[in-house]
């Protein structure tokens, strides 16, 4: 086989993961990137000389990331230094009630126990029995599958697998289910709130993603040096394995002649041949033309809804929550009295929520901390993803900020934004940085049960074109990239052990020819 140029459009989780799979197999890699940095959506802030993360803060699936590293001569242990959480989140309400859901499951079940009832504490139990059933037959048939269409999907699931979703009732959304679950309304919030991992609304997702859950129960880790870390660790790798990294390096547009890819162009003017080209962006872009007219083919032209994006503040600063009772974990949610209307004003009004979920990251915890100590912070609200519009004015922006540290501070967390200890980041900044997103930070939100059938998978009907990240199967999280970056690379190795005796027409999410 004479050499393979790969070039791959973004330096994300997704584009990460295939430069260290196709580097590994011979082929020749190049990665263009415009920042300075690898992680896509993985990325810091620096805040008085603090570099904080202020995208993705949870690692969770470590086994995406050993069976990649394993594959290719090395570990996770080798590579990174990462410590697992006892806690997974700890979480607050208004009514001055507080639950840690701890990895332990028997320690969070004795926890609700104390907290709400013995009853609750039995459900919780149940619970945990079910979305481990649920995971398992899931995990196969969606997550770990190249893009699924409907009827591989029930094949692959089989009867039983089909009779846990019927006990499930994938008909009835995340909301719904979790109302069968608990009586307690504030564990039917606590765990509707993972409807948000992907970008979406408790009350229009699907009760599958109940799942995540159990994702999080398996383990969440912290990483030495943050989530930056992590994504510096991969491409350490990837450049050990041959891969060649060029940052500040914009593609501009994608060739194709005769239906198949042939390069790329950078925003500079040069010109990079390639035999295959990885796409590892918001697959929106395509279909707006960005990457140019000849590869707009290469996504569903119909556009589905767009995810969720946020309002976030990346922080440096003392917090004296403790002196009021409130002492931080690493993960922190702080919780309304009510949920339903913040998905209402985000998806239906198209505006920043009133009454806004809170989500803390404290980097620094779950050490102690002396008082007064500057820590770094990272806090988020959920927001529409319409950056790409001129709804989000400065005064909306500037009162849903007022609106979100009075709910800490009420809580029982007084933090203070300044212009000296913080650095604020908008759905307009999010849209600039992952150009026609809008600012959503999930790719199409997961609404409906058969949303997972809408996403792109990792092959296009244009030849040599592959696409990864969060915007694509299996979805968005960094696991989730790993694994279609992950996709990419087998798919694309795939269509080069094939001959072009036996040329197969490519569909969304099938096999391309090579």
């Amino acid at each position: 086989m004479p050499e393979q140029r790969v070039v791959i459009v973004g330096a994300g989780m997704g584009g990460l993961c295939s430069a260290i799979t196709l580097a590994h197999q011979g082929l020749d890699v190049t990665v263009v990137e415009t920042s300075d940095a690898p992680g896509g959506k993985v990325h810091s802030r620096k805040v008085n000389g603090a570099h904080i993360d202020s995208g993705p803060t949870v690692f969770t699936m470590r086994w995406v990331f050993d069976a990649l590293l394993e594959a290719v001569g090395t570990s996770v242990e080798a590579e990174m230094r990462i410590t697992p959480l006892q806690v997974l989140a700890r979480h607050f309400w208004p009514d001055g009630s507080q639950l840690d859901l701890s990895a332990d499951a028997r320690e969070s079940e004795a926890a609700i126990a104390a907290w709400s009832s013995g009853e609750e504490a039995r459900r919780f139990k149940e619970f945990c029995k079910t979305i481990r059933q649920l995971y398992a037959t899931l995990e196969g048939p969606m997550i770990r599958a190249q893009r699924p269409s409907m009827g591989g999907f029930v094949g692959d699931l089989g009867f039983k697998g089909l009779g846990v979703l019927a006990q499930l009732g994938p008909m009835r959304s995340l909301w719904q289910q979790l109302g069968q679950q608990f009586s307690d309304p504030r564990l039917r919030q606590l765990f509707a709130r993972y409807a948000t991992y992907c970008g979406s609304s408790p009350w229009q997702s699907p009760a599958t993603l109940m799942l995540i859950a159990q994702v999080e129960m398996d383990g969440v880790w912290s990483v030495e040096g943050g989530m930056v870390g992590m994504a510096q660790a991969l491409a350490r790798v990837a450049r050990r394995r041959g891969a060649v990294f060029r940052y500040h390096s914009t593609c501009q547009r994608i060739e194709q002649r005769q239906g198949r890819v042939c390069g790329v162009h950078l925003q500079s003017g040069e010109y990079l041949p390639a035999d295959r080209v990885i796409f590892n962006g918001d697959a929106a872009a395509l279909r707006q033309g960005l990457l140019g007219d000849d590869v707009r083919r290469a996504v569903p032209q119909e556009a589905p809804p767009r995810s969720l994006s946020a309002l976030t503040w990346s922080m440096y600063t003392p917090t004296n929550g403790s002196a009021q009772g409130v002492t931080l974990d690493r993960h922190n949610v702080f919780f309304q009295r009510t949920y339903a209307s913040e998905f209402e004003d985000i998806f239906d009004r198209q505006r920043l929520p009133e009454n806004p979920t809170v989500y803390v990251c404290a980097q620094d915890r779950p050490a102690d901390l002396p008082a007064g100590q500057a820590e770094r912070l990272f806090c988020l609200v959920n927001a529409p993803a319409n950056g790409d519009g001129n709804a989000l004015t400065e005064e909306a922006l500037e009162q849903c900020q007022t609106r979100t540290f009075h709910h800490l501070r009420q809580l029982g967390l007084n933090l203070q934004p300044t212009v000296g200890n913080s650095l604020r980041t908008t759905p307009q900044e999010f849209h600039k940085r992952f150009p026609a997103s809008g600012g959503a930070l999930y790719g199409q939100a997961t609404h409906g049960w058969t949303s997972i059938f809408k996403r792109p998978g990792s092959t296009t009907p244009l030849q040599g074109l592959y696409l990864t990240g969060g915007s694509v199967h299996p979805g968005p999280g960094v696991p989730m990239a790993a694994l279609s970056g992950q996709r990419a690379a087998e798919a694309l190795m795939a269509s080069l052990a094939s001959t072009s005796r036996f040329p197969m027409g490519a569909t969304f999410g099938g096999i391309s020819t090579p």
